[in-house]
């Protein structure tokens, strides 16, 4: 019986399971030439697999948002911070971690905006903007990490769509697995 299992795993007729999962976890310094590399290998990653451009655009602003942040504001903070970035069938998983002494993100919770006559603190607002999840995990001098979610929109010729491990627009697996149920 063809089906979805949990994780975007695709089981396709005769049981054969189909997944795709890109795992990659980067140690960057601190320093403002670490961004242009994180953004420039997620960007890599989601055009190789066929993500729409708009799509991917998104993610890499996000991305960028959340790494200067880091930069900005991770005070007392190792040299380096950590960028953990998953791609499976569907969506784009990144999580920005830094030990830096944390902050009180009940405000965020809570989606308080900045004045529109703010010099700063619009970032916040641009990552929720472009992706479908943002979440902050923050303790006092434990650092803080952002997680970001979205659902990947696929070209075409999405290597994912070849594949038949997801459906054109992304959003789940093919309708001839979803028939078969």
């Amino acid at each position: 019986m063809a089906g979805v299992w949990p994780g975007g795993l695709v089981e396709c007729p005769g049981g054969e399971v189909k997944s795709m999962e890109v795992l990659f976890s980067l140690a960057l310094p601190r320093d403002e030439a670490s961004v242009p590399v994180v953004r420039q290998l997620c960007r890599t990653s989601l055009q190789n697999i066929g993500v729409e451009p708009e799509c991917v655009s998104d993610i890499e602003l996000a991305l960028t948002e959340a790494c200067t942040n880091v930069l900005k504001h991770a005070f007392d903070s190792r040299e380096e911070y950590r960028v953990e970035i998953k791609l499976d069938n569907t969506k784009c998983s990144i999580a920005i971690i830094d030990e830096g002494r944390g902050f009180d993100h009940s405000a965020l919770a809570k989606g308080e905006e900045a004045a529109m006559s703010a010099e700063g603190g619009r970032g916040i607002q641009l990552m929720r903007a472009l992706v479908d999840k943002v979440n902050f995990t923050s303790a006092p001098e434990q650092g803080t990490m952002v997680h970001l979610v979205k659902t990947l929109a696929l070209q075409e010729d999405s290597m994912l769509l070849n594949l038949g491990l997801s459906k054109p627009g992304g959003y789940g697996p093919p309708a001839s697995v979803l028939a078969q149920e």
